[in-house]
């Protein structure tokens, strides 16, 4: 890690740079074609948007085209917004009133035109205009043999740079083209956004941007392959510079002088310094081992061969590496390690402190509580400038919120507008608001706990975003889903509907096991759900009204004890009391006898009935599935299952071998982190599909079907047998660790109410409207009309977590801004 002044110190002379030392921002130029065109100069490139009429629309890319004008020059690009007029004619002027296109022009050369849809972004524009200016320096490849074509034409002539971004038009993208930019005539820029490709060269992590550095210019041997260095930095402008910066220094420096005196590129640059020790006796040996290090630490430390017998000043006689930290004034380390692996942990570790250290010494508002959301934060700040209708929700306040929810059927979103899960799931809220207007009787509202604290704590909230549902005459349901658009409305749309539902008649039995009965509702709930009494059980109706009470929202139950439900009994071979379970996907009704009559046990069956005999494993229904306290035998397939295999596994189940298991598949295409699961219990990767059974509960052993076997009911049916009997070596064991968020949640109301009274009573307005809650922090919490005191302290802790909204997403340009 780096500080600004570091960087700034060293004198870069990034051509990139120069966009943080400009005072001023260039304002889009508005032109006439005929103007325009007038303005082309051959040789020089031009981005141009052909306009015929602002709108709403255009207003938004108009603002991100405003802000690329000034990088866009730094290149020597200009940047123009042409006005289509009906005295000119141009054909760049479309009848499309809004669906305008902007134009790459080099001289009066088109080079490409593109929809505005693509350049959604100033980082899309600036990477789409520099990928398109530097063809030549960049090549796009989509498979491993494009790259090996690519290596072996360079080996012994250049070095490449590899990178892979998630998608075009992104920060990372406009990273990389930057560089491209200033290196692409000294290195050869290979960029895809396929993750095959990145598996395929042994990335492990493939969420995630990446860069390699390919050192093909040393590789004389055409049948060897060239080295790579990974960059392990987040890919901005700066640590691409810095990055390539450490790849142009020397592996490796002999020096025969006191290493506190010893200066070189890499201290300038902020990493650590390795001396190898070496005398005269043992010089090739030391040599290879300093190699050796060098390029394991290459991009992370400079490494050099230390002379101990030329050397004035004095060395510990057993020491045989020194260490050297970038900061001034710190002492030299004089270590004694025998063992590579023990040489470059050291200094991961050391470096890991630092940047720990540095974070801490930055942090001035308190510790930084969001890390576990720094991937929805940066999410947030993405899509800040996106304007939501919200219109469709009532906002409510201290004043309006009894009234209101006393008045009608009413949603609650209680959030807070500094968190940036609150902000993320909004847009959530908001997108149900659209597909229920018109539709629904029940009133959608929302409460910003940041203002109407008081209302929050009255109401049991104390962590966010909470959804609570209140009906007239019943108690409040709190939503215990996804925070998600499709499961919020599926819980809305469920509780139309009280439950259980109580029938009355034979024939409204029928219609409700049919589906015929609520059929609007069948697309949420895939499963119904009767229970069958007789009218005298009153106990066993009262545990199950409280089970379907209690599942309302989440699956539909209704309720049949009329004098002839022994009709229905009989009809489907269920002695009372007993379930139905009416599979409507399946056209199936299957009884299930309740030998349990208690809400809880009822509640467990109905949960367990709803679960998949052998089910596609998502990140959303994992936990349905974990929770079984079973060990999984999962199928990892790339793609969908294969027939067989399905029909094999789902006949053990029928035939009750799998009892004890959750058999389960995963499709690596849908669920791509099911490819890292699989590095982590295979070295190397067999080829698929991979047949595992993990026993996560107890002991943590893995175990492998053997990948020269066909799966099929036989062989299953013997290896789980030589399971049981302890015959099978597990492949590995996973550590015993708690699954939980890397920090615990906070009761932000309790911290801000404490700070109030200690700081005296709270003024806030009779009624504060909430206009748009994506403004800037500043109009939204300390807006000047209102006549609002807050104690320090609560805007304190307000800030404190306010400020991580953008804390991630900005991380990489912080310092850059500060020069």
């Amino acid at each position: 890690m780096f500080s600004g002044f570091n960087v700034f110190r060293v004198g870069i002379s990034f051509v990139i740079m120069c966009i943080f030392y400009m005072p001023t921002v260039n304002s889009l130029p508005e032109l006439s074609p005929q103007k325009y065109f007038s303005t082309l100069q051959p040789g020089k490139a031009s981005l141009a948007y052909f306009c015929q009429a602002d709108s709403p629309r255009t207003s938004v890319f108009l603002e991100e085209l405003n802000e690329a004008v000034r990088p866009l020059q730094d290149y020597g690009i200009s940047v123009a917004k042409v006005n289509c007029v009906k005295e000119e004619i141009s054909r760049y002027c479309g009848k499309e009133k809004d669906l305008m296109k902007a134009y790459l022009f080099k001289g009066n050369i088109l080079l490409r035109e593109f929809p505005t849809d693509t350049l959604f972004d100033v980082n899309a524009i600036v990477a789409h205009v520099l990928f398109a200016l530097l063809f030549n320096e960049v090549k796009y490849i989509t498979n491993l043999e494009d790259l090996q074509n690519i290596e072996n034409a360079l080996k012994g002539k250049a070095n490449i740079i590899f990178s892979y971004v998630r998608a075009i038009g992104i920060p990372e993208h406009r990273a990389v083209m930057e560089a491209a930019f200033v290196y692409g005539t000294t290195y050869q820029f290979v960029l895809t956004t396929e993750i095959a490709l990145l598996e395929s060269i042994g990335s492990e992590d493939v969420e995630y941007a990446h860069l390699y550095f390919f050192h093909c210019k040393l590789v004389l041997d055409l049948t060897q392959q060239c080295r790579r260095t990974l960059m392990e930095q987040p890919l901005t402008t700066l640590n691409i510079h810095l990055f390539i910066k450490t790849m142009k220094a020397p592996l490796l420096t002999e020096v025969a002088e006191d290493p506190q005196q010893v200066s070189t590129v890499h201290l300038q640059l902020g990493l650590p310094l390795v001396f190898i020790v070496s005398q005269q006796a043992t010089y090739e040996a030391d040599r290879r081992t300093a190699e050796w290090v060098a390029w394991r630490l290459l991009g992370k430390a400079g490494v050099l061969l230390l002379l101990r017998d030329s050397l004035e000043v004095n060395i510990p006689q057993d020491a045989n590496v020194v260490f050297k930290r970038a900061e001034k004034g710190v002492p030299v380390e004089f270590l004694v390690l025998h063992d590579v692996d023990l040489i470059i942990s050291h200094v991961e570790n050391n470096m890991h402190i630092e940047e720990i250290q540095e974070d801490e010494d930055n942090d001035m508002e308190g510790p930084d509580i969001d890390v576990q959301d720094d991937e929805v934060a940066e999410t947030v700040f993405r899509d800040r400038k996106r304007k939501l209708p919200l219109e469709l929700t009532v906002e409510l306040t201290e004043e309006t919120f009894n009234a209101t929810v006393m008045a009608s059927d009413s949603i609650v979103l209680f959030y807070a507008g500094w968190q940036a899960v609150s902000m993320a799931f909004l847009q959530s809220y908001i997108d149900v608001a659209v597909k229920l207007k018109g539709t629904s009787t029940m009133l959608l509202t929302r409460i910003n706990c940041a203002d109407w604290s008081d209302v929050c704590t009255k109401q049991n909230v104390t962590e966010f975003p909470i959804v609570k549902m209140y009906k007239k005459g019943e108690n409040p349901v709190s939503y215990a889903g996804m925070l998600g658009t499709e499961d919020l409305l599926k819980f809305i749309q469920l509780n139309r509907i009280s439950y259980p539902v109580n029938i009355t008649s034979i024939q409204e039995a029928e219609e409700y096991l049919s589906g015929e009965l609520y059929k609007d509702l069948i697309s949420y709930s895939s499963v119904s759900v009767l229970g069958l009494f007789s009218p005298t059980m009153k106990t066993a109706k009262e545990d199950f009204s409280e089970a379907g009470n209690y599942l309302k929202g989440y699956v539909i139950t209704g309720i049949y004890s009329e004098e002839d439900v022994l009709l229905l009994s009989t009809k489907y071979a269920a002695s009372l009391p007993a379930l139905l379970l009416a599979r409507h996907t399946e056209g199936k009704i299957e009884s299930v006898p309740l030998a349990s009559t208690h809400a809880q046990d009822i509640v467990q069956i109905i949960t367990d009935a709803l679960l998949e005999m052998f089910p596609e494993i998502t990140v959303e229904n994992l936990p349905s599935y974990f929770r079984l306290q079973k060990p999984l035998l999962i199928l990892f397939s790339d793609g969908t299952v294969n027939p067989q295999y399905k029909k094999a596994i789902l006949t053990l189940v029928k035939q009750k071998y799998l009892d004890s298991f959750t058999p389960c598949w995963l499709n690596l295409k849908n669920t791509p982190v099911g490819r890292g699961i699989l590095r982590a219990y295979f070295d190397p990767l067999p080829p698929l599909p991979l047949l595992v059974l993990v026993n996560l509960h107890s002991g943590g052993q893995v175990f492998a079907f053997p990948s020269d076997q066909a799966i099929i009911e036989e062989n299953l049916v013997l290896w789980l047998k030589k399971l049981e009997a302890g015959l099978e070596n597990h492949i590995i064991i996973l550590p015993a660790q708690e699954w939980k968020p890397p920090l615990p949640a906070y009761d932000f109301l309790s911290m801000i109410d404490a700070a109030t009274s200690q700081h005296g009573t709270r003024k806030v307005p009779k009624c504060m409207k909430e206009t748009d809650v994506q403004e800037n922090d500043k109009e939204q919490h300390e807006d000047k009309s209102a006549v609002r005191k807050e104690p320090i302290e609560t805007l304190r802790i307000k800030h404190w977590n306010r400020s991580n909204w953008f804390k991630e997403a900005e991380k990489s340009f912080r310092r850059d801004k500060e020069l």
